[in-house]
């Protein structure tokens, strides 16, 4: 019992580890264009991301695929780009599209982001005999930590735009383009070992 403990520790700590900003920014690239009467859209989405970051974090921590380091750490600031950049398309806020595109990008960008929680995960288990458990439990922790950086994203998405009357759009694109900013100097930082070769 204790081991699970441990894992959904660490699987928390690593979602909301601020040097590990990738996976909050793309959080936040998900979600910013919500707010909290939202929340049935904001669960769909979250569950998207789930499912698409939990295949490919089984498969990978079980050895079933294989990807470069390099290729995903580089992958992983591109979803955050192209997340960032569908939110500046947005022209109102009714959402009325049965399945809008943030949803089928959550799902398929989860499995890139599930990719880069498996190398994390791999280098925890050493020697464990069965990861089930180490890997059921650290993927409960990613959740619990998504779960508590998308509530202070709509607290803060409340308090500018209910307390301090920014505009909603104005609030989206800028948190858009400062996202937008910080992923391609993600993107450069790490093209670089392509370059190199």
């Amino acid at each position: 019992m204790n081991d699970l403990f441990i894992y959904v520790h660490l699987g928390f700590r690593h979602i909301i580890d601020i040097n590990g900003s990738d996976h909050i920014l793309f959080i936040l690239a998900l979600v910013i264009r919500y707010l909290a009467a939202d929340w049935k859209k904001i669960l769909i989405l979250v569950t998207a991301f789930t499912i698409g970051h939990s295949i490919t974090l089984a498969l990978s921590t079980l050895d079933w695929v294989h990807f470069p380091v390099t290729l995903v750490e580089l992958l992983i600031p591109l979803t955050i780009l192209l997340t960032a950049i569908s939110n500046l398309l947005v022209k109102d806020f009714s959402f009325t599209a049965r399945y809008p595109i943030i949803y089928f990008f959550a799902l398929f960008f989860g499995l890139i982001h599930g990719l880069g929680f498996s190398n994390y995960l791999k280098s925890l288990l050493g020697k464990e005999e069965s990861i089930v458990l180490p890997l059921f439990s650290f993927n409960v922790g990613l959740e619990l930590g998504q779960l508590l950086i998308v509530g202070i994203i709509l607290v803060f998405s409340f308090n500018f735009i209910n307390q301090f009357k920014v505009d909603r759009k104005w609030y989206l694109r800028i948190g858009s383009l400062i996202t937008i900013g910080l992923s391609l100097n993600m993107i450069i930082e790490r093209i670089s070992p392509f370059l190199n070769k």
